[in-house]
């Protein structure tokens, strides 16, 4: 007896599922692999310390600051300097009118 036409395609399409059905375990497996092996591989080689980000030398900001704080330190050396300036003249007066009264009182003696 002979099968019937139906059978035989029902054979043949099982025929091909269970090739395609080998191929896709032969896929799976390939890429299981494909996956423990990327894992190995990032377990043993040791990651690099971050590279630290070199920061950028500020801009026209930071070098007005810095002018003006220069500039103002500045003004304060210069003040300074005629306040020692006008502290010597007047210890220097001062000096000459008391040696002058000196010699005035000795010279009456």
């Amino acid at each position: 007896m002979e099968p019937l036409p139906s059978t035989r395609s029902d054979i043949g399409a099982a025929a091909k599922d269970a090739v395609e059905a080998a191929h896709n375990s032969e896929q799976l497996a390939l890429i299981q692999a494909v996956l423990r092996a990327q894992q190995l591989t990032q377990q043993q080689s040791p990651t690099a310390p971050p590279v630290p980000v070199q920061q950028s030398s500020g801009g026209a900001g930071k070098w007005i600051g810095i002018g003006i704080g220069a500039s103002v330190f500045l003004l304060t050396v210069a003040l300074s300097a005629v306040a020692v300036a006008i502290s010597v003249v007047s210890l220097t007066v001062c000096v000459l009118v008391l040696r002058s009264v000196w010699h005035d009182i000795r010279k009456s003696h």
